[in-house]
């Protein structure tokens, strides 16, 4: 396949922030394919409790400075960089003082969920595919993980979807156990539409439940992964009735399959059944 271009969008990734078994493998997977020949990138978010001085964290001042918008209020976006030398891969931070200089991750230290989740998701999602813009990369696919890049799938293909930057890019999430038992704010998929879009495009994820994100990012990928074993029966049924190519789960470490299915996604422009 040559030098195509892999771009990985998640919340989390060792040795930065290891909360569940996503943060295992978007640190394999991508040196995997790097090993066969891809060009990578990752993004993730700056959580407060990422230590910058151990992972020796730098802001990137070139791609930093720009704003995010949302519900009329604007969110500058800082982006700072760490390399893994072991693998030669950079990784790429979205920073927001607002949204996640805090000590904990998704909720507060008695585990509630926090109120602003909601713009939290939305600030990454729109702000992860702005940061691709600046870099002027072009990925030939971009690979989610993890509820928070949820948007990313329904924006690619909307808002995005005639940018010179992801004209030809292909979306493929990944599905894993539901990580939260709560909801986003009642008004969070309202706040969620940008420019050509409208309350349709949005209507999957209206619920805000786990589930909700998931069918959202399900109709709009190109192909999906099965990353747990146990995966909420609701969701699996929303992956069969997508008729979307599927890659299923695989408890082994060999990433063959991955490479496999990124081929077929990118040189097949058919519809599968799963």
């Amino acid at each position: 396949m040559g030098k195509s271009k892999l771009l990985f969008i998640t919340h989390e990734m060792s040795p930065f922030l290891e909360l569940t078994k996503i943060a295992e493998i978007t640190r394999q997977l991508p040196q995997a394919m790097q090993e066969k020949g891809f060009e990578i990138r990752i993004l993730m978010p700056r959580f407060g409790n990422i230590n910058e001085r151990r992972n020796r964290l730098h802001e990137v001042i070139r791609l930093s400075g720009m704003n995010i918008i949302i519900n009329d209020n604007d969110n500058p976006l800082i982006i700072k960089v760490a390399s893994i030398p072991a693998a030669r891969m950079q990784v790429y931070f979205l920073d927001n003082e607002e949204y996640f200089q805090r000590k904990h991750v998704f909720g507060d230290k008695d585990g509630k969920f926090y109120a602003d989740n909601d713009e939290r998701m939305i600030f990454f999602c729109k702000g992860a595919l702005e940061t691709v813009k600046k870099l002027g990369w072009a990925p030939d696919i971009i690979h989610c993980h993890g509820w928070l890049s949820a948007l990313v799938p329904a924006y690619l293909k909307t808002t995005y979807k005639d940018d010179p930057t992801f004209k030809h890019s292909k979306i493929i999430y990944s599905i894993y156990e539901n990580d939260f038992n709560d909801k986003l704010g009642a008004d969070f998929a309202q706040k969620a539409i940008m420019s050509n879009m409208t309350e349709v495009h949005v209507d999957a994820y209206k619920e805000g439940t786990n589930t909700a994100l998931y069918a959202g990012a399900i109709q709009y990928s190109d192909g999906i992964v099965l990353g747990s074993e146990n995966i909420d029966a609701d969701v699996l049924n929303n992956v069969k009735n997508s008729n979307k190519s599927v890659l299923e789960f695989d408890s082994t470490a060999d990433f063959e399959n991955y490479y496999n299915f990124y081929d077929e996604i990118t040189n097949d422009e058919l519809v599968h059944v799963a």
